[in-house]
């Protein structure tokens, strides 16, 4: 299988190291010139839960050269998913499928609207990744992985994905109700998330204090109401024991938000909490907590308050 993972991010960089245990055809397509040649001179490694160096890394900016490929991982952040697409989709052949591998809601959309229903694919991971320099990787906690289509039918290539995830000696699993698996994780994440990039701590600490733990419990039950009002069947039955277990299980872990705040760029808050938000107001659930938390994000990218350093 001849396979392409777009984005060299954290978990594009650890999807693609982990996925070299396969021996099959795995690729690297970065938007950045620049940044390609970089990497395939100065390779990747990743630390943590595992700890690799991979000196040969396939990568390429030239989409062109991907065109035998039968199956692209999209990696890239939320908000860069609809240029991703206009940038690699003319290059993608009839035959082969495209899995979003990405963090929030509407990813799924953007992708059928160009490839269709039945060649999309959705991943839910649970892995933990972030990305402590440009070629380096830290791996900050094993989890499982879901693969499923929004169409909730099963397919030959939904199982080739599970048996290449086995071979990779990675948790997986194939579920028929994909959007139950991606809103199971998009309400922890609208408690987690954002909260922790405001506060820039790692996400053990929002159990440790009275005020961190209300705010995160009162984000994960408005994103639940909004989950029941649409009728999504949840993996869990409390949200709110989740969410607190997914802290103790990744307690010295960065949240993704967090990472990108610290490093100056723009968040998928829009993907996460906007999208509670949205829903929120569509169904007339009342989603104060949230709405705070995308209003302070959306504040912190647009002043650059990040950059601020206390005065001693």
């Amino acid at each position: 299988m001849r396979i392409v993972i777009v984005g060299p991010g954290a978990i594009g960089l650890l999807l693609y190291a982990l996925l070299q245990r396969t021996k099959e055809d795995i690729r690297l397509l970065d938007k950045d010139a620049g940044r390609a040649k970089r990497l395939a001179k100065a390779g990747i490694r990743i630390e943590g839960c595992v700890n690799m160096r991979l000196s040969d890394v396939r990568i390429t900016s030239d989409p062109a050269k991907l065109k035998d490929a039968d199956l692209w991982f999209v990696c890239v952040k939320s908000y860069d998913t609809r240029s991703a697409v206009k940038g690699f989709a003319p290059h993608v052949k009839r035959e082969a499928s495209v899995c979003s591998f990405q963090n929030g809601l509407g990813n799924l959309e953007v992708l059928e609207e160009r490839f269709g229903a039945a060649r999309v694919l959705a991943g839910v991971t649970q892995m933990g990744a972030t990305r402590i320099a440009e070629n380096v990787v830290r791996f900050c906690g094993e989890g499982e992985t879901v693969f499923g289509r929004m169409d909730q039918t099963m397919s030959v290539v939904l199982r080739d994905l599970r048996a290449l995830f086995v071979r990779a000696r990675l948790p997986v699993r194939i579920a028929r109700d994909v959007m139950a698996v991606l809103w199971s994780k998009l309400v922890v994440n609208a408690g987690i998330n954002a909260l922790t990039a405001i506060l820039r701590v790692p996400n053990g600490v929002l159990l440790e204090h009275e005020g961190s733990r209300r705010l995160m419990k009162e984000a994960v039950r408005e994103a639940f109401k909004v989950a029941r009002r649409k009728r999504i069947k949840l993996l869990y039955d409390d949200p709110v024991a989740r969410a607190e277990s997914v802290c103790e299980a990744t307690a010295e872990n960065r949240s993704s938000m967090l990472a990108d705040v610290l490093s100056g760029r723009r968040t998928e808050a829009d993907a996460i909490n906007g999208a509670i938000v949205r829903y929120g107001e569509n169904l007339n659930v009342k989603i104060p907590v949230n709405a705070m938390f995308l209003d302070i994000i959306k504040t912190i990218e647009l002043t650059g308050t990040h950059r601020v350093r206390a005065e001693s």
